[in-house]
């Protein structure tokens, strides 16, 4: 595979002994044979990116100041403040701008839903004890308040921003009352036709009871003209949205379907006065805790797990800033919100649907780019199997395409050779290929596991699908372990060869999922190699029959996983203190842990150099005297979302290098079949520990953490992500 280039000094790199892996696994807490038993005990285990906003950096200096720990809900909104800062760069193009704006407004959307609804529940149960940030849960929902209304106001100003610069090159937002008379016509004709129909008014009186307000929907408050000396009648009318797509093109212009149909309210409610109409929008919370232990069929369990979470209690109310006081009240009181949930804005309220604008402007967006598809089909009639067998192959998506792996499986699937395909499934998405080669391959008769993770937040119902899809076409479907979400990315083939079976495994940090595989970075390895054949095939046989494994080169969580990186960083801070070369270099989505914080201010106080990559949540203070000296943070972003992890170790001179699904939280540590491997191949070794390099140099995107969870934007032009992209088509 072509090599990622390189833009900082590489650690120096020598074969690690591969007998490292098998080390940490012996040393590590035998946790062998977990059970169901041990399945469910595992279930009950337990800084500001904008400069602009002086505010709420001075809040998060002093909510962190004399704490070990950075408080996660605001680092986290820190995060998305680095986010709201790609909306506002000029270098980015404008539909790219506007998309940033709606991840910003669709990111907020999910932390209300999960996070900001778990500190509610904590306080409804009594809980005022603090967290490792010295925060308790009442102090961190205030603070939180505090943000996301500055963030909301912030996430609408840049989106109008960026919708006047589209304006000015041609796209047009615009309001009804913007339109002309013929165009007037015309969206009335096309209201009466195609959007009339699916809406449905409903009154709240005494016959008609106040209606269920579902989860992020966008809905008009109507008062009506009940007559002289009578309090108006309010009205619900409930957006179509999803039904109908957000935005209506009419002519050369784009309205808001919320606008049109405030605009012919009248023709709803004929007859009658309407005195207002006002978009609002609920969020609530849809946190539910399946009760796996209870559960005869866990599949049952979350279907009715799903229905449930549709009435969760609201935690946000959004409106526009110009609604009457009554029906603030109105609402307020029927969803039983404190004032502080309630956010008044200037629109327009879901940002999120702007994601994609029904337009073909590609001069206004970031310039096309085509995946490179190295050649693996092998020089004889074992195709890509024949490459696999003389050397591993090493994948870094966007940049090199996801096709391959998706042809590893349908290859598999066709090969008479091939006896057995097992597969982990996480977040699959709705691309046809992949279950297209499973049923295929249960159809031509051979073995097929598909273990799938009912549990995955948000995609439940389309795991469900696959599930039964699966099932009709004759695999073996599984739906993991008690208490534990089947994280891991992870396929074996097993193959009849010439001198007997041969395993063929793919590792990811990905999901097998096509479309965000071409948004995520992310990385894969294609591999022959019998022991790591032997270890997924001893996973396998964990999760599907609980049966006791012994992993010589990966580390799988929650067994092995976390003792295994504590002895790594151990290791270091062993290597510092006799002299040697130690450093660690590690890249996750999120470092929220305190165990694998606390070890690494242990190696740091030892002297170990250690440089994180985190794209999002970090609760470690870098750079304090006496604990992190040696720390740096640094946050990437850019026009993919970081989401490969990497674990790279100084070793002495003797570089080990790792990755895997594995974020550094407790939840990945615990909580979660997570898998581990460890890079044999000197060359791919050099490889990953290129692409850190090339990631801790970029000025792009990147941003440093401070010690008082503030974030310093770093300044200059050279992309990382662009320079992976451009060696992938050089010239």
């Amino acid at each position: 595979m072509s090599a990622d280039s390189a833009t900082a000094n590489p650690a120096p790199t020598k074969t690690a002994p591969a007998s490292t892996a098998a080390a940490l696994n012996a040393d590590a807490p035998a946790k062998k044979g977990r059970g169901k038993a041990a399945g469910k005990k595992a279930a009950k285990a337990a800084a500001v990116a904008d400069p602009l906003l002086a505010a709420i950096r001075t809040m998060s200096t002093v909510a962190n100041e004399g704490s070990q720990f950075l408080n996660r809900e605001l680092s986290w909104l820190a995060f998305n403040e680095r986010v709201l800062s790609e909306a506002r760069d000029k270098r980015n193009p404008p539909l790219e701008r506007l998309k940033y704006a709606a991840i910003c407004g669709s990111n907020l959307d999910e932390f209300f839903m999960v996070r900001v609804a778990g500190v509610h529940r904590q306080i409804a149960a009594g809980v005022q004890t603090p967290g490792p940030d010295g925060l308790s849960p009442r102090q961190t929902l205030d603070m939180v308040r505090d943000r996301t209304h500055t963030m909301l106001r912030e996430i609408e100003k840049a989106a109008r921003k960026t919708l006047r610069d589209l304006a000015a090159e041609g796209v047009r937002l615009v309001r009804v009352a913007e339109l002309g008379k013929r165009a007037r016509a015309q969206l009335r004709e096309h209201y009466l036709s195609e959007i009339q129909p699916v809406l449905t008014p409903l009154v709240v009186d005494p016959s008609h009871p106040f209606p269920y307000l579902s989860n992020l929907s966008l809905n008009l408050a109507v008062l009506l003209d009940a007559g002289e000396g009578e309090d108006p009648d309010f009205a619900r009318v409930k957006i179509p949205v999803g039904v109908l797509p957000r935005i209506v093109p009419v002519g050369d212009a784009l309205l808001l379907l919320e606008d049109v149909i405030a605009a012919h309210i009248g023709e709803l409610f004929k007859g009658r006065n309407v005195l207002a109409a006002h978009v609002f929008r609920v969020t609530r919370n849809t946190d539910y805790e399946f009760e796996e232990e209870e559960a005869e069929d866990l599949l049952a369990t979350i279907e009715d797990g799903l229905r449930r979470r549709r009435f969760g209690s609201a935690v946000r109310l959004e409106m526009m800033r110009d609604t009457p006081a009554e029906i603030i009240t109105f609402l307020q009181e029927r969803l039983r919100l404190d004032h502080k949930d309630i956010f008044m804005l200037e629109g327009p309220l879901g940002t999120a649907d702007l994601m994609f604008l029904p337009v073909k402007r590609p001069d206004l967006a970031f310039p096309d780019f085509v995946p490179a598809v190295p050649d693996l089909d092998g020089d004889d009639e074992d195709g890509m199997f024949d490459t696999i067998r003389r050397g591993d192959v090493v994948l870094h998506h966007p940049y090199d395409s996801f096709s391959n792996v998706l042809n590893f499986v349908e290859e598999a699937s066709r090969d008479p050779q091939v006896l057995a395909i097992k597969q982990t499934l996480y977040r699959t998405g709705d691309d046809p290929r992949l279950l297209g080669a499973l049923r295929t391959a249960a159809e031509n008769g051979k073995q097929v596991v598909a273990l799938i993770e009912l549990k995955a937040r948000f995609d439940e119902q389309r795991n469900i699908s696959w599930a039964r899809k699966l099932e009709r076409a004759g695999a073996h479907v599984v739906y993991g372990m008690a208490g534990l979400k089947t994280h891991a990315k992870v396929t074996l083939i097993v193959r009849r060869e010439e001198g007997g079976l041969r395993r063929y495994v793919h590792v990811g940090t990905g999901n097998y999922n096509p479309k965000t595989a071409r948004l995520y970075t992310d990385l894969s390895l294609l591999s022959a190699d019998p022991n790591l054949g032997a270890d997924i095939a001893e996973l396998f046989n964990h999760l599907t029959g609980y049966a006791e494994a012994e992993y010589t080169h990966l580390l799988v969580a929650p067994d092995t996983a976390r003792s295994g990186f504590e002895m790594l960083l151990d290791r270091e801070a062993e290597h510092a203190r006799a002299g040697h070369e130690a450093w660690a270099r590690i890249k996750v989505n999120s470092l929220t842990d305190p165990g694998m914080i606390e070890a690494l201010y242990r190696a740091a106080g030892a002297g170990v150099r250690i440089e994180l990559i985190l794209r999002g949540v970090c609760c470690l203070r870098p750079g304090l005297p006496g604990l992190s000296e040696t720390i740096r943070v640094r946050s990437l972003l850019g026009r993919y979302l970081e989401h490969a992890r990497i674990y790279a170790f100084g070793n002495a001179g003797q570089p080990e290098v790792y990755f895997g699904s594995a974020d550094w939280m407790s939840r990945n540590l615990d909580r979660r079949v997570e898998v581990i491997a460890p890079v044999l191949d000197d060359t791919h070794r050099d490889q990953f520990l290129r692409i850190l390099n090339t990631e801790w140099a970029d000025t792009r995107g990147s941003w440093e953490l401070q010690g008082d969870g503030q974030y310093e934007k770093l300044r200059g032009d050279f992309s990382a992500q662009q320079s992976f992209a451009d060696s992938r088509h050089p010239g």
